[in-house]
């Protein structure tokens, strides 16, 4: 089996895959040459969240967790007209090559990098300014963003959280999580029960890539 799903279904799904183009393709490509180790979301939670913002038209987009802008310039393709997205990085070397990315893909205009740690520029955000927040950062801190994340979200907005389910080990009882884990596998399961448990919020995890959470501000 892969990290959460059957290998053979996991290759199928990816099949349907439709490749990008231009510098998301160039990305992908490099990372499945296995020349760049650059972290980005997987074929298939890129398709989910493209039907997703289909769905939502957004107008403003926040992302936690920039890497080289690949979901980012994903999700600019999807905004409306005048939209915009703002993105928080606090590793110096990803900003830079996001920087690269995002000015070769003549997006600019669309996508705003902000540098530093997220659990101080979280805090300067407006409320209710968004239509979609991805978090895609450190597991271990969606519980402590998570109040911002609902925060600054637009009620009707939806909150979208990559790799909830940490290669499947979540499910598993902490006691068979390596010590090093444990925090990690704590603070996660945490997160998870919080947005299904939230009366603000309508939620669903689903085992796609290494899980997505998918959140609903009512």
């Amino acid at each position: 089996m892969s990290e959460i799903n059957y290998d053979y279904i996991v290759q199928y799904i990816r099949a349907l895959h439709t490749p990008p183009e231009d510098v998301l393709l160039e990305i992908e490509q490099l990372i499945a040459s296995e020349k760049e180790t650059w972290p980005i979301i997987k074929p298939e939670v890129a398709d989910f969240m493209k039907v997703l913002l289909t769905m939502q038209k957004p107008k403003d987009i926040l992302e936690i967790g920039t890497a080289v802008g690949y979901s980012a310039m994903l999700m600019s393709e999807f905004l409306q007209e005048e939209g915009k997205i703002t993105t928080i990085e606090r590793f110096a070397y990803m900003a830079e090559n996001a920087k690269k990315n995002i000015k070769r893909a003549a997006l600019e205009d669309k996508i705003q990098i902000m540098e530093g740690d997220a659990a101080e520029l979280l805090a300067t955000l407006e409320d209710a300014k968004y239509d979609v927040v991805f978090m895609d950062c450190a597991k271990g801190q969606y519980i402590n963003f998570l109040p911002h994340c609902i925060r600054v979200l637009k009620p009707g907005g939806l909150l979208i959280t990559d790799n909830v389910l940490h290669k499947g080990a979540v499910a598993k009882s902490r006691y068979l999580i390596d010590r090093r884990q444990r925090t990690t596998h704590a603070r996660l399961r945490d997160f998870l029960y919080t947005i299904t448990h939230d009366p603000c919020l309508v939620s669903s995890v689903v085992p796609i890539g290494d899980g997505v959470a998918l959140s609903y501000k009512k």
